[in-house]
């Protein structure tokens, strides 16, 4: 087995760990992370009935909220955005679902951004 088949599989393992304890609910849909280089995603989806509520992400930015700021500080505004969104559509509480990542850097700094937007974990 190849390097990158086991770096998927340990990969997926840990996805699969952290979704086994996190399942959203039409009163706390899961907010879910997708963080690549160079952007950071947000997604509130209710897995009851498997619909995505509120999306966003840094491209959804205006052009000078993003430029010349460190990827934390626009992850924070994403988190923001993504409540604003999610509050919006009524939802004031969700499950935070980091994926297969550490907990801090911008998946945190999109957590606190997104309390601070009004959400509550």
């Amino acid at each position: 087995m190849n390097t990158q088949r086991k770096i998927q599989a340990s990969r997926k393992r840990r996805i699969a760990r952290v979704r086994a304890k996190v399942t959203g609910s039409a009163e706390r849909p899961r907010l879910t992370v997708r963080r690549s280089l160079k952007h950071v995603y947000a997604q509130v989806i209710d897995d009851a009935i498997g619909k995505t509520i509120a999306t966003a992400s840094d491209i959804d930015l205006e052009k000078d909220a993003v430029k010349g700021k460190k990827k934390v500080e626009v992850s924070q505004a994403v988190g923001a955005l993504v409540a604003e969104r999610a509050k919006a559509k009524g939802v004031t509480s969700v499950v935070f679902d980091r994926r297969d990542k550490k907990f801090h850097g911008r998946i945190k700094a999109l957590a606190e951004g997104a309390r601070q937007g009004g959400l509550n974990f």
